[in-house]
């Protein structure tokens, strides 16, 4: 019971008494091991969590913790560096890496007191959106294994059960978004780049919110597109991101790119009155693949704000429809500059091919990443190429200009918030998932999630309802910059009122055999 509740109520716990830091750190690595087949971790550091528990139990006996989330577990996503902690990013190329330095936000929590359990899977180098292509293998959605999706799927055989009837977690997050949907932290890092945090909050059911871009750190986050990148929150409720988002929040000198004031961490309040709220409903959101049951639930939830008293218009968003290509071309552009640090020379994997330097790059190169992020790479670098770069890299930037626009005009014009899908649909079954290519996902399911990076704008992903499949589904909250506070409020208003179910997960000690006998798992340090 005490892994089910919020990070607010465990923290309350502690200062009274109730359980240790220490009695706290034990459970949730032990439900680790236990849910270890859903391969959410990369590494689990559980000899330095249990030493940062001792320390924040010595401050509780004290009677001076350092703030709420002293001694509270946490996760964070295998691309932010953790100093004396392996940061592999899924890949071949950065295996056994070790860094030398915390990033920002990781060494703001460890400030705070927060328990380090260890590092969460991903797409390789956070390039996909379902954490299935990282090269320690896919992640389990732990709703495969709740009795809400049990009791409506229908197996065609006993085996398919076990092995084929598990859904994706979605991506490229999808090791944290397990993590804290299966109750094994309070609270993950991810990052969120075009949805990378709001996708798979979706399909696991928790909240995911992307901050606005700036008011976060990105230092110590590797970069997959600068211009875009944010940390994620990913937690099981509101409350418990606008607690995590007040200890991260604000100016950090070595991020050029966060806001220069000092951030204020607020309380969220009860909100009781929506009827000074508008509420818009941009048009263009109404995507092709968007399921009839997702549609159903945007319009009740529409319905919800329009009843309670709210003013729910529809908008445009007129360039949304160029924003994928847009975004195609962006990412890949800014990704081919990015992976030009790894050369196999200051760290990371070396090619033993030593005929020349050309050969030696060439070979790392090859043997480090996986086929996506090689396809990325070659494509940023055609549209970087001289004759291509003013009708690719150029023309797609002013496209962004004009998608950012087009929100600062819904805005400007008197709306407060963006209601909209966060997916297309419920998540897919793995063996479903994996017939289509890495790129052709990624276009599909970022298509209601990326325009927010594009644009800068705080987002959050709310779980909203268990499909027909037993599966959670969430809907998405756009803000406006830097207005976190008032885009939470809502999204808080609307969780209560929608009361999204628990997690029923199952017994699960059967699948403890290792299912991922061919790849490495979670690694006890």
């Amino acid at each position: 019971a005490m892994l089910r509740a919020s990070l607010r109520q465990v923290s309350a716990a502690l200062k009274e008494g109730h359980v240790t830091p220490t009695e706290l750190c034990q459970r949730c690595l032990s439900l680790i091991k236990s849910t270890k087949f859903l391969n959410a971790y990369i590494t689990v550091a559980e000899e330095s969590a249990l030493k940062q528990a001792e320390e924040s139990e010595e401050r509780y006996r004290r009677g001076q913790p350092l703030g709420v989330l002293d001694g509270i577990p946490i996760a964070v996503k295998d691309n932010f560096n953790t100093a004396g902690i392996e940061t592999t990013c899924a890949s071949n190329m950065l295996k056994g890496y070790i860094s030398p330095y915390n990033a920002t936000v990781v060494q703001k929590l460890l400030d705070q007191g927060a328990v380090l359990l260890g590092k969460t899977n991903l797409d390789e180098f956070a390039m996909g959106s379902g954490s299935t292509d990282g090269v320690f293998g896919p992640v389990r959605n732990p709703w495969s294994y709740s009795r809400q999706y049990k009791e409506k799927s229908v197996p065609k055989s006993h085996s398919e059960d076990e092995e084929s009837n598990w859904v994706i977690t979605g991506g490229s997050s999808g090791g944290s978004a397990a993590a804290v949907s299966s109750f094994t932290c309070f609270a993950a890092l991810g990052s969120d780049t075009g949805g990378s945090t709001r996708n798979p909050a979706a399909h696991c059911g928790v909240v995911g919110l992307k901050p606005t871009y700036g008011l976060i750190s990105r230092h110590g986050l590797i970069p997959l597109v600068n211009s875009m990148d944010v940390p994620g929150i990913l937690t099981r409720c509101v409350d418990d991101a606008a607690v995590v988002l007040g200890s991260l929040a604000g100016h950090d000198p070595k991020d050029s790119t966060t806001i220069q004031e000092n951030f204020k961490p607020f309380e969220l309040p009860n909100l009781t009155d929506v009827s000074k709220l508008s509420i818009g409903i941009p048009k263009e959101y109404h995507a092709p693949g968007l399921s009839s049951e997702i549609l159903a639930l945007w319009s009740k939830a529409a319905d919800l704000f329009k009843n309670a008293g709210a003013k729910v218009i529809e908008v445009s968003l007129p360039h949304t429809r160029y924003s994928i290509v847009c975004y195609h071309v962006l990412c890949t552009a800014e990704v081919a500059s990015n992976m030009a640090r790894f050369d196999g020379l200051e760290y990371g994997h070396r090619s033993d091919m030593n005929k020349s330097t050309e050969s030696m790059y060439a070979a790392t190169r090859r043997e480090g990443f996986n086929d996506v992020v090689r396809g990325r790479i070659l494509s940023g670098n055609y549209f970087l190429l001289k004759q291509n770069y003013e009708n690719y890299f150029v023309k797609a930037q002013k496209v962004r200009r004009l998608i950012a626009n087009d929100f600062v005009k819904v805005f400007g014009n008197g709306v407060d918030i963006l209601l909209t899908p966060t997916t297309l649909s419920d998540a897919a079954p793995y063996m479903e998932f994996i017939k289509e290519d890495n790129r052709t996902r990624s276009a599909q399911d970022d298509i209601l999630t990326q325009a927010a990076n594009m644009a800068g704008l705080p987002a959050i992903n709310v779980p909203t309802a268990l499909s027909e499949r037993g599966l959670p589904v969430g809907l998405q909250f756009i803000g406006r910059s830097f207005q976190e506070k008032q885009l939470l409020t809502v999204a808080k208003w609307f969780e209560k009122q929608v009361k999204f179910p628990m997690i029923q997960l199952e017994e699960v000690k059967r699948h403890d055999h290792g299912v991922f006998r061919h790849q490495k798992s979670a690694s006890f340090s």
